[in-house]
């Protein structure tokens, strides 16, 4: 199986993409210095695969790398920075 993470500007999302298929994404949405994380999706069969975890860790990772800051609305993107210290800092004021 082949897989990739993409920034998918079109669909404002990083999607994974699994053989082709996209099997989990996360929605985002440029604010200038700010990315806001609204929705992360899994597709229900591919679920406990740690695919949401590498998605989000992509996104994070572009966001500081283009020093942006980020507005976690999703409950996942929450969850995985309060899980991953390392990612705070990123956390918009």
């Amino acid at each position: 199986m082949h897989d990739e993470i993409r920034r998918n500007e079109a669909a404002s999302r990083y999607e994974l993409v699994l053989d082709g298929r996209v099997v989990s994404f996360a929605e985002f949405r440029d604010h200038g210095s700010r990315v806001v994380f609204p929705h992360t999706v899994t597709v229900p069969e591919f679920q406990g695969n740690g695919y949401a975890a590498r998605v989000v860790r992509r996104a994070l990772d572009d966001a500081r790398a283009n020093a942006k800051t980020v507005v976690a609305r999703c409950w996942f993107v929450a969850q995985f920075i309060r899980d991953n210290p390392d990612y705070q800092d990123l956390l918009a004021a």
